[in-house]
């Protein structure tokens, strides 16, 4: 059994991370702090096209063409922005692992789920071809497989069986740092309550940072320790999971907790969020979600919040010029 990861070095720390891309007139991130801790899981959480998936690959460095990057991302201490290739591509074979969201996409269906297990951690010289098999079977059996699925094709087992397979190979390598971007959308509800499980226990078994990329804020709040609300290419909000439910301090959060469906009031009408994200296009000199906020001042679109602690509560901060109007019945609303 591998050791657990108990350095006291972050998993992932990213400082003002800024990434511009050709045809924008604003960047994709702009200023992006957001660390992760060994043995950690942090919840990424937004609409779709609010920079979560770029945040979590540019700690692999999967960027799209043309990327202009500014700030850092550390993982396990080193800057993945500045590596070499050689370097970086040591780094994404034994320190960081994503798994993406349709494990069909990410799999060849020609070749053996052994194959695709063994194959990287080989070829690298990470691992003998005895050694690697010999840490599949132990990574298949964490998941809840046994030895048998070596041999098979990706078309003979299920969806779920395959997600499991794909954190399996993900932790091939023994990660420091875990990425899970969307992993249990392609799945039903009863599948991804197993894989959300399955996380956890790996997590607390191996010892790895995982940071997951959902836009389920309940599901967020079930498996991470903190939670990072992103808008618009912007942290709003973070802070521990159940403080930020209980206590939202930016109005995009509450808004978002508010159109969630509750089993309480099934039959209750759901809030919706008026209006767009802003266009790539388009400059901003405020407040990215002043156009659809209802606490929205002149203020707010003329200058752009910084994060502000919670009174009493300094690793709880929200990027709202109104925080303090928001209080712990704010989801109600």
């Amino acid at each position: 059994m591998k050791p657990l990861h108990t350095t006291d070095q972050p998993a992932l720390e990213i400082r003002g991370l800024r990434i511009d891309l050709p045809g924008t007139a604003r960047p994709v991130l702009d200023g992006i702090d957001l660390t992760v801790a060994a043995g950690e899981t942090v919840a990424l959480v937004g609409e779709s096209g609010s920079g979560k998936s770029l945040t979590s690959r540019s700690a692999l460095r999967l960027l799209p063409p043309g990327a202009v990057t500014d700030g850092s991302v550390l993982v396990d201490g080193h800057d993945v922005l500045t590596l070499d290739a050689d370097r970086l591509r040591a780094l994404r074979t034994s320190t960081v692992a994503m798994i993406f969201q349709d494990p069909r996409a990410a799999i060849n269906p020609l070749r053996r789920i052994g194959d695709f297990l063994t194959e990287s951690v080989c070829l690298t010289g990470a691992m003998t071809a005895a050694e690697a098999r010999a840490r599949a079977v132990e990574l298949l059996e964490a998941v809840g497989l046994d030895a048998s699925a070596l041999a098979k094709y990706p078309s003979q087992v299920s969806g779920g069986m395959l997600q499991r397979v794909m954190i399996a190979a993900a932790l091939m390598g023994d990660p420091a740092l875990l990425l899970a971007d969307e992993p249990t959308t392609a799945l039903d509800v009863t599948t991804q309550a197993e894989v959300i499980a399955l996380l956890g226990k790996l997590r607390e078994r191996f010892g790895t940072g995982l940071l997951f990329v959902t836009h389920d804020l309940d599901l967020a709040a079930a498996i991470s320790d903190r939670v990072y609300v992103m808008y618009a290419g912007r942290i709003a909000e973070s802070g521990p999971a159940d403080e930020i439910f209980e206590n939202p301090r930016h109005p995009y959060t509450a808004a978002l907790l508010a159109s969630t469906p509750r089993m309480e009031n099934p039959q209750g009408r759901l809030a919706a969020i008026d209006g767009q994200p802003p266009d790539l296009r388009v400059t901003l000199t405020g407040c990215a979600f002043a156009a659809r906020c209802t606490l929205a001042t002149d203020l707010c679109d003329q200058q752009a919040p910084l994060p502000l602690p919670a009174p009493g509560l300094p690793e709880h901060q929200a990027a709202c010029h109104h925080s303090d109007r928001l209080g712990r019945r704010a989801v109600d609303a």
